[in-house]
């Protein structure tokens, strides 16, 4: 590790609160710098295995905060919301608050791991990991040393810190992890769109949105220009002079205007980075439809932006696919597709999930979380063949539908038993489905009423398809 000169604020007493993996890795990654710390947490058992491993003091979180005067900054994980009690005193008595990411950040630019790397972030309520994925998949194309890390792949200051280098971090972030990031800046950022989401956490649907928009705060900023909420981040950023020294570009479904990526006779076309540069075509993208056109046009925004050819972004769509349980053709039978989109766990990812479908049998269900599903099933309803609904809120997505479309078939899933109710759930549509048909999982609600999480919800689904070959 190469000499280098501690950010003033790291070099007196910093608090780590959060003993679990995001606190565990800050607290290790300061300790191994020189940094006097101190960690902070309930959970007795976690932070004294934390304090032992890495040599540094310990506390309560409520002694911590009969403390915080001794301390000159704090290292918050991401999971803790603004407005937990320590974090409240913290702001309150002048002590800057800072996330995981952040502290990675500052510390990068410091020179901690060498030459300070080249950051490409991105987030959004929907379609992060695909897009991250892609970006990444298109610069390894063109040649570049770039790996996916954040929320896919390994944490950010692992990153840094791994043997061998990476120049380009494509980071996935989340609004929490940005919501704690005040200088963060990367060479080019990406706000996808915004929807409803964590709104318990931030307080409020603004403050969600800010948040995300931070990412915008760099160089090149790629931004959803069919989205109204990330035009509306854009604008504020605009008018309050935070993008001055920022190249604004905007990606869309429709054909591009003078600054935007967007789809012109069924190719993807960039008239930011060239005049009208062909890049790649708009058919055959994984995953398929809008949603993953939309991902495909960020994605190819931020490769041109690092300086990415046509021919490399050709090359990695051509053979990208997407991850698991984010829209995958998961079973084909009789002129139908089973598609897995369980990553759908609010209504404007199933939104995105729906959009180009022509009819759909719809699996749906689960916690809707106080969500408002109205905008959904309206947009959708004349295209659902029938629906088939399951989990806590089945019920509520049913009166939505019926609301919008009285007629409309609806099967209800009664069992409560995870394997149980999707076997149920996929006979059912099974027992509808026609030639052209798409059997689509996209649930518009989280899984934890019924089962471990999205993704052994998606197994379920995909097996029970198969399953009806036998």
């Amino acid at each position: 590790m190469s000499t280098f000169t501690l950010p003033h604020e790291l070099q007196g007493h910093v608090l780590v609160t959060g003993a679990g993996v995001s606190g565990a890795g800050c607290a290790r990654m300061l300790s191994e710098l020189g940094v006097k710390v101190t960690v902070a947490d309930d959970n007795e058992t976690a932070r004294l295995r934390l304090a032992e491993a890495c040599g540094i003091a310990e506390m309560s979180v409520a002694e911590a905060r009969e403390q915080l005067r001794e301390f000159s900054m704090l290292v918050t994980s991401p999971g803790w919301a603004p407005r937990t009690p320590v974090l409240i005193d913290a702001h309150m008595a002048g002590i800057p608050v800072i996330g995981d990411v952040e502290l990675a950040w500052r510390l990068d630019q410091a020179g901690a791991f060498g030459e300070p790397h080249t950051w490409v972030a991105i987030t959004g309520t929907n379609g992060k990991t695909t897009t991250t994925a892609m970006t990444t998949a298109m610069l390894q194309a063109a040649g570049m040393k770039a790996a996916s890390v954040g929320n896919i792949g390994v944490a950010v200051g692992d990153a840094l810190q791994a043997q061998g280098r990476i120049d380009i971090l494509v980071a996935e972030l989340s609004s929490f992890q940005l919501h704690w990031s005040a200088s963060l800046s990367p060479a080019v950022g990406c706000l996808l769109n915004v929807a409803d989401d964590h709104i318990d956490w931030h307080g409020s649907f603004l403050e969600y949105a800010e948040s995300k928009a931070k990412v915008l705060r760099g160089k090149v900023a790629i931004y959803g220009a069919d989205d109204p909420a990330v035009c509306e981040q854009v604008q504020r950023l605009e008018a309050s002079r935070q993008l001055t020294d920022t190249t604004l570009v905007g990606f869309t479904l429709a054909e591009p205007a003078v600054g935007q990526l967007g789809i012109k006779d069924g190719m993807l076309v960039d008239r930011a980075f060239g005049d009208n540069v062909v890049l790649a075509p708009a058919t055959g993208i994984s995953p398929a439809g809008p949603a993953g056109q939309l991902d495909a046009l960020a994605a190819a925004g931020m490769a041109r932006a690092m300086g990415a050819e046509p021919t490399a972004i050709a090359e990695a769509l051509e053979s990208f696919v997407v991850s698991g349980h984010r829209g995958q053709v998961v079973h084909e039978i009789a002129g139908v597709s089973f598609v897995d989109n369980s990553k759908a766990t609010n209504p404007h990812a199933a939104d995105a999930a729906m959009r180009g479908l022509e009819s759909i049998v719809w699996v749906a269900g689960g916690q809707l979380k106080g969500a408002d599903v109205t905008d959904l099933v309206r947009a959708h309803a004349a295209r659902i063949k029938h629906a088939v609904l399951l989990g806590v809120d089945k019920g509520v997505l049913s009166d939505a539908l019926r609301a919008v479309r009285p007629d409309i078939p609806i099967t209800l899933v009664e069992s409560t038993d995870p394997q149980e109710a999707m076997t149920q759930a996929v006979a059912a549509a099974a027992g509808v489905m026609g030639p052209g048909d798409v059997v689509l999982l996209a649930p518009a609600a989280a899984s934890l009423d019924m089962y471990t999480g999205m993704g052994q919800r998606g197994d379920m689904f995909a097996e029970a398809a198969r399953n009806l070959d036998t």
